[in-house]
């Protein structure tokens, strides 16, 4: 295939629709290695068995909220605060009962919630948290759950692209302080290292499309030179595989 026919085949693959945070058209061509030692799927499952309301902050398009169902508490929300998954979230989690709250995924903003509402916080790979508020909105023996990408993954693929991190402090090392400040008793904290392996550079150009804060700017045309860079090196042999790194904590409000 001659590189105009890559290009125009790459820039198909950037056209092509993504809605909440569904990679199911990426099976078989995006891998992902050592996934994480901790399986919050399981946790989130044995905290909500002894919860009455549950917060899922960040739902995205709440399609792994939603896989809880079976297990859910009598009250249960979520927030989002990007703006093309607050609609494909209400849209799924409404029906079944969910209020879904636009709220933005930032350290410094209020949380909409009363003080001691949940019995159990959610987030997983929502980015920004304000550890204060979430420990005001828990209740006293209620628990905070999260599994986050650290601020430093993926850095070589970014480095390929000419991109920095935008978060580069959304590390353990920030945080707990902070859970320490709120007066939340941590339970578990581990850091876990992983990757990221593409079959082919449409996947990855679909990839960067639907997550743009990670190389920002990108397209086909105006990144044309490292991607054609990274199929020389698929028909050299070589599998795209760039490392993840990502974190898991729990933490408890004390009760009294």
């Amino acid at each position: 295939m001659d590189t105009a026919a890559l290009l125009a085949s790459w820039q198909q693959e950037a056209q092509r629709p993504f809605a909440g945070w569904d990679f199911a058209y990426l099976d078989g061509r995006k891998l992902a290695e050592a996934p994480p030692p901790v399986e919050y799927p399981q946790r989130v499952v044995q905290l909500m068995a002894r919860a009455r309301s549950v917060l899922d902050l960040d739902t995205g398009g709440g399609e792994l909220l939603l896989t809880f169902r079976p297990h859910w508490p009598a009250i249960v929300v979520a927030t989002e605060g990007y703006a093309p998954n607050v609609r494909v979230a209400t849209d799924r989690l409404a029906p079944p009962g969910v209020q879904v709250v636009e709220h933005p995924s930032e350290e410094t903003a209020p949380l909409p919630f009363g003080d001691a509402t949940f019995d159990l916080v959610l987030n997983r790979h929502g980015g920004a948290m304000n550890i204060t508020e979430i420990a005001r909105i828990l209740n006293p023996g209620g628990s905070f759950l999260t599994q986050q990408v650290h601020g430093q993954t993926l850095i070589d693929l970014l480095t390929l692209f000419g991109a920095t991190p935008q978060w580069p402090d959304a590390t353990p090392a920030h945080y707990l302080p902070w859970i320490a400040r709120a007066g939340l008793d941590l339970i578990d904290v581990q850091e876990y290292t992983g990757a990221e392996i593409f079959v082919d550079v449409g996947a990855l150009v679909y990839f960067l499309t639907a997550i743009p804060w990670l190389v920002p700017g990108f397209s086909v045309a105006t990144h044309a030179e490292p991607l054609l860079q990274l199929h020389a090196r698929i028909l050299q042999g070589e599998r795209l595989r760039f490392t993840t790194r990502g974190y898991f904590i729990e933490a408890r409000k004390p009760i009294g």
